[in-house]
């Protein structure tokens, strides 16, 4: 039997009341607000946001939604027939001017990581960010240290971003329903990052650090090729034991393990 062109894309439509009001007012739409909503659908929360929304562009990739959608009258929605991994978000903005940039939707799984990626190289163009994820990859967003569930994209997005898991959203609030559940998280970009920082650079030391979870972090550093003997100068300078795996240090640790390896080895480089 052939798939449908919504399912084929991994889409579930949100169709429970209750939870499209709860992530509206998490949202929080403003007159001064430009809103750009991926993956709309049938737009369940679309409405809703073109109600209170300074304007709203509605960015979906399947043609029959996206037609249905551009038949609303509307002056304040924009629906553009796309897909969000090839749309020029700064071509997007560029005529635009509004207080607040707000990123919003319902992600299917398989676009989450490279839109992420996305959003951390374009980060200066959005105020905030709501996303509607897999329950497992929303928790690895927000994960704190000391947790499984913490990782390289947890501490990259939380350098630029004050991160925030809301709510659960069970699968019967969906159709058709997803096989897991999904959680609501917000992305607040703050004033100024935690660290000033290469993102690029630091996310492939992060990768290597955290490369083998059940590896020490001392043994996956030698991997990078590392000289002991740097290594064990850096883990004494920062209190740091050999002992320790990867998801036991602070971002601040993990920045300052970085950079001081860093500085230390184009010093042996270039004598």
């Amino acid at each position: 039997m052939k798939r449908s062109r919504a399912r084929a894309l991994g889409q579930h439509f949100l169709k429970n009341p209750r939870i499209l009001n709860k992530i509206v007012r998490t949202i929080r739409p403003q007159a001064s607000d430009l809103i750009i909503e991926i993956g709309p659908g049938k737009g369940a929360l679309t409405l809703p946001l073109v109600a209170k929304a300074g304007h709203v562009i509605a960015i979906e990739k399947d043609r029959t939604l996206a037609a249905s959608l551009q038949k609303k009258d509307f002056p304040n929605l924009t629906v553009l027939e796309a897909d969000i991994l090839k749309v020029d978000f700064i071509k997007l903005l560029e005529k635009e001017a509004w207080e607040a940039v707000k990123l919003v939707g319902n992600l299917p799984y398989s676009i989450s990581s490279p839109l992420l990626f996305r959003i951390i190289g374009e980060k200066g163009l959005f105020s905030e960010c709501i996303f509607l994820f897999q329950k497992e990859f929303a928790e690895r967003i927000c994960a704190q240290p000391g947790t499984k569930k913490y990782a390289p994209l947890s501490i990259l997005f939380q350098i630029h971003f004050s991160t925030k898991f809301h709510f659960l959203v069970p699968p019967d609030s969906f159709s058709p329903p997803p096989r897991v559940e999904s959680a609501l998280i917000s992305l607040r970009k703050r004033e100024k990052p935690l660290f000033q920082l290469e993102d690029e650079a630091f996310l492939r030391f992060l990768k290597k650090a955290f490369q083998h979870r059940r590896k020490t972090l001392y043994n996956n550093l030698i991997r990078i090729q590392y000289p002991p003997s740097l290594l064990r100068e850096a883990f004494q300078k920062f209190g740091i034991v050999n002992s320790i795996r990867p998801e036991q240090l602070t971002i601040s640790q993990l920045v300052n393990l970085y950079q001081f390896l860093g500085e230390k080895s184009k010093k042996v480089k270039n004598p």
